[in-house]
């Protein structure tokens, strides 16, 4: 799911990867297609600014400084890759007293392990996935680990239904075509009980406060153990600081705190850019497809991973990469102003009645919906109605199983040879890293024939309602 459409992962890593592997992979990539001669390491940039020239040429010019020299270079087009991950968000002023805590305070992003923290009582402020790692990670050390949680939140595993990954079962073109069709109040019934079939998150006090509102879930398999455990005490919001303690919304406190993480999140920030290039309030931003700014003359400069997929950010932003480069050569084209204005309102309408106004949904986006539009327009979305008639089993994988990267190098500009044979293998590689120990299975041909049969009739299903809708 995470690896580039062109460049599988090696068999033997494993589905979820530490971060070693993962920057292995990207330098076997960058040897793979000789990359390494195009990047300049160690440069900060210190600003874009139209070219004097722009309204006829696009051009830029980026001034960048290097070993304390700066330097102006005039290019052709620019692409702003600096995530949504870079500036905290510390919100110290919407904690009374903090100032007269004793303790140590500061951001999960300066978190590196829990080597300093041996026999220290800890409270976690924020409940996404860097709060709850540290958490856990600190529960292992520290004496003891309170986590304070605003709203609360889903927790998932990454091991899913019969031990798959669970994006594999979730990023699925026919799950997210239920989602999007079925009733929204089905949806989230079906949410929470497929979400509480592994514990109950009241019992936890981890049930999100307002279900009505999508909030994306949480990734830890050990969370619900060291809170079983005692090792993690899960508490609601801080409402004030004193010299050594925290009190909490619900009236209880904690006594003798010896440090306090900030796990309170990101805003993303353009420093380098004018505001009239670039304008970010309360965390918003009005690009078109999450990419270009509304008012350029010329679309010669795109924003890349400044979303939130409910899939990875890897694939998501190479779909977004591949759109943008036959922008800047003139090969895709983007339509009139106002058409753009149109479409940014109702993404932004779109997203906040499925993920609510809060800032960090801001750039929320539905994964294989917002993939196909873009693959759209390059002209690399697969054609499942032709693939029926030509490829019924290939397009029974494509609606079927996991939306991956491959599926967008089949047809169109970038078409890899390979795609179909990496769509058709997919669960062969996803069980091997684990499958380590070969045992005897037990013979499952009746039930891959009721499976069969009982997958047929539901795209058989799916095929009259697009018919009936086209």
């Amino acid at each position: 799911m995470m690896c580039y459409s062109d460049f599988p992962f090696p068999e033997n890593f494993p589905n979820f990867l530490h971060n070693s592997k993962m920057l292995e992979y990207y330098k076997k990539f960058v040897e793979k297609f000789d990359l390494l001669k195009y990047i300049q390491f160690q440069t900060i940039v210190r600003s874009v600014k139209k070219h004097p020239s722009f309204s006829s040429t696009g051009q830029w010019e980026v001034t960048t400084e290097k070993n304390g020299k700066q330097d102006t270079t005039i290019f052709d087009a620019v692409l702003v890759c600096s995530g949504h991950h870079s500036d905290p968000y510390y919100p110290l002023e919407d904690f009374p007293g903090i100032n007269t805590f004793k303790g140590e305070h500061f951001h999960s992003r300066e978190y590196k392990n829990s080597k300093a923290f041996n026999g220290k009582r800890v409270v976690v402020v924020g409940m996404g996935n860097s709060g709850a790692d540290i958490a856990v990670e600190l529960s292992r050390t520290a004496a003891q680990v309170f986590l304070s949680t605003r709203r609360g939140s889903w927790v998932m595993s990454r091991v899913f239904e019969h031990g798959y990954p669970w994006d594999i079962c979730f990023d699925t073109r026919f799950q997210n075509w239920l989602r999007n069709t079925l009733p929204t109040s089905f949806v989230i019934w079906l949410t929470e009980k497929k979400m509480n079939a592994w514990f109950d998150h009241a019992n936890f006090g981890l049930q999100p406060r307002d279900s009505t509102q999508f909030k994306e879930p949480l990734f830890n398999d050990e969370l619900p153990s060291r809170i079983t455990c005692g090792y993690v005490v899960v508490k609601p919001d801080v409402t004030e600081f004193t010299e050594t303690s925290l009190k909490f919304e619900d009236g209880t406190s904690v006594e003798n705190i010896d440090v306090v993480i900030f796990a309170t999140g990101y805003r993303f920030s353009f420093p380098f850019l004018d505001e009239s290039i670039i304008k970010v309030k309360d965390n918003k931003i009005s690009l078109y497809r999450n990419i270009f700014p509304e008012n350029l003359e010329k679309p010669t400069l795109g924003v890349i991973g400044l979303i939130q997929p409910l899939g990875p950010i890897m694939s998501s932003s190479e779909i977004q990469a591949r759109w943008v480069t036959r922008v800047f050569k003139g090969l895709c084209t983007l339509p009139p102003p106002d058409a753009i204005r149109k479409d940014i309102e109702k993404k932004k309408e779109i997203a906040m009645s499925r993920f609510g106004p809060r800032r960090e949904h801001t750039i929320q986006v539905d994964y294989i919906e917002y993939l196909d539009e873009l693959t759209t327009d390059i002209g690399c979305k697969p054609n499942i109605l032709e693939l029926l008639t030509k490829d019924p089993v290939l397009a029974f994988k494509i609606i079927f199983g996991p939306c991956t990267p491959a599926q967008f190098r089949l047809t169109g500009p970038g078409k890899w040879p390979i795609a179909r044979k990496q769509i058709m293998t997919t669960w062969d590689r996803i069980m091997k890293p684990t499958k380590t120990r070969v045992v005897k299975s037990q013979d499952r041909s009746s039930m891959s024939v009721i499976f069969g049969v009982g997958g047929l009739c539901i795209l058989a299903l799916l095929l009259a309602v697009i018919m009936y809708k086209n």
